[in-house]
């Protein structure tokens, strides 16, 4: 994983109003568990931006007052109206205990079913894992390159060693559909070709009648007689 350093300041009162008062001097209060005990401490909201609103997960380098531990970030509090971080929650983890997290999906190569006109779908951004901290990769890395019209990829057909998948085995992660474009070319080839026999039926009826206008052309017995 990738590691990116941080540093925090412990907080005097925890309560609504400390709270408050944090934010509006550009502060994120803060807590980590995980430890015997939780430690409730702020950062600089700019640092805070720079964790949240990204693809990517990182293992933290945490440095709260000269106390350093490593951390994830666990979960996010953000106001409904004005997007802006309200609280963060982080876990401390340890080199030799399992812990869970939420791995970004990145998606390799280029289809063979979309260069053939498929589109491409992709149902999860992230999947919820677990492993241990030097097994744990930056994302989940699906290479798509082989994927045809129809194709698809479920949990159940990634195996990365030493993680553990919590998403539905059966759940597919991405998938090739068929193009509206390409079904409609494809009607349009049937219709031409039934179109094309239908023509073909019509001229050996033509063939017929043009043998009974060479039958009328014939002189019958009677007229031979008369003459």
């Amino acid at each position: 994983m990738k590691t990116v350093s941080l540093s925090g300041s412990p907080r005097v009162s925890v309560g609504k109003k400390g709270a408050t008062s944090l934010r509006n001097e550009g502060r994120i209060p803060s807590v980590v568990y995980g430890s015997k005990d939780q430690i409730h401490f702020s950062i600089l909201e700019n640092e805070a931006k720079k964790l949240v609103f990204t693809p990517n997960v990182y293992l933290i380098e945490l440095d709260i007052d000269g106390k350093k531990s490593k951390v994830i970030l666990q979960e996010t509090q953000i106001h409904p109206v004005t997007d802006r971080i309200l609280h963060l929650d982080f876990l401390e983890i340890s080199d030799s205990k399992p812990f869970k997290l939420n791995l970004p999906v990145r998606l390799e190569g280029f289809s063979k079913g979309v260069r053939n006109g498929g589109n491409l779908s992709q149902n999860f951004r992230k999947l919820k894992v677990m492993g241990l901290l030097k097994d744990m990769p930056d994302a989940v890395k699906i290479d798509i390159t082989p994927l045809k019209i129809g194709d698809k990829i479920r949990v159940l057909d990634l195996n990365i060693p030493g993680l553990k998948f919590f998403d539905p085995e059966n759940a597919v992660i991405v998938g090739v559909q068929m193009a509206r474009a390409v079904v409609l070319e494809e009607e349009e080839e049937e219709t031409t070709e039934g179109t094309e026999g239908t023509e073909g039926t019509e001229g050996t009826e033509g063939t017929e009648g043009t043998e009974g206008a060479n039958t009328k052309d014939k002189p019958s017995e009677e007229s031979k007689k008369d003459a």
